[in-house]
């Protein structure tokens, strides 16, 4: 299913269980909805679950000038608003953890509970560096480019021989990401941070990250979780940044307790 918004067409779709409780989920730099596939079919029997393409991704439109922190938030708000959501649960990873942090700060009224997995506040000045660094890295090698030279940082090395399948299918994904809005994607994941107004959210929020997660290290899912009074926090054992793919029904299993708790 579509929507547009200011002329851009948003796609997205439903799974689940009908009459029970919402979950919206929001990707990842060069995610799309079907990143989500393994979780959402752990947690179907149990939530409605409404998850989509986030602009520059997957087979939403593509304005490459207008992709922005400020426009990923609208676009989430929109999407609420176009399928009478009220109020819902919010799960974003990543460059998705980024936008709901964002969207509870302006939008908290939608959300009923909140989760935060592998996601950046409050990096380093050596942190920012690197970040930066890997940016360079996306926009001269492109998105295959880009994926080959970060695998090792997102997958175990366990999982990488034991799912040749899996990571192939990752790798698809990335070669269908059109290589400006991937490198505008990443700008956003890499130049913003709400680590100074995350004290303002009020909601029933759970911080997870994987313990071997580089770039969204625990170190800054800690400090979101000391900021946000009375959240809840989760270390992945072992796992680096990939955790939708590598480790969907710990994913799951995680989720459904802190949500049906």
């Amino acid at each position: 299913m579509f929507f547009e918004r200011d002329g851009v067409k948003i796609h997205y779709r439903w799974d689940g269980t009908e009459g029970k409780p919402v979950l919206t989920l929001v990707h990842g730099v060069g995610g799309q909805l079907g990143y989500w596939n393994w979780v959402v079919d752990d947690l179907a029997k149990d939530f409605r679950i409404l998850r989509y393409d986030q602009r520059g991704h997957g087979e939403s439109g593509k304005p490459r000038d207008k992709i922005n922190i400020g426009e990923f938030v609208a676009d989430l708000k929109a999407l609420l608003d176009h399928v009478g959501l009220k109020k819902t649960h919010l799960f974003g990873f990543s460059l998705g953890g980024l936008v709901v942090q964002s969207f509870a700060l302006e939008h908290p009224e939608y959300i009923d509970r909140l989760i935060i997995m592998g996601s950046v506040a409050g990096r380093t000045e050596e942190e920012k560096v690197r970040v930066m660094g890997r940016l360079e890295i996306l926009r001269s090698l492109g998105p295959l480019g880009h994926y080959d030279a970060s695998v090792d940082r997102w997958f175990t090395p366990e999982f990488r021989a034991a799912n040749p399948e899996i990571m192939a299918k990752r790798r698809e994904y990335a070669s269908q990401m059109d290589p400006e809005c991937y490198v505008a994607a990443y700008r956003v994941l890499a130049e913003n941070d709400f680590a100074d107004r995350l004290h303002e959210i009020k909601l029933r929020t759970l911080v997870a990250t994987g313990e071997n997660d580089a770039g969204s290290n625990p170190r800054m899912s800690k400090l979101m979780h000391d900021k946000i009074a009375g959240s809840r926090f989760h270390i992945f054992p072992k796992l680096r940044h990939n955790l939708l793919f590598e480790a969907p029904k710990q994913v799951s299993g995680l989720v459904r307790d802190f949500l049906q708790s």
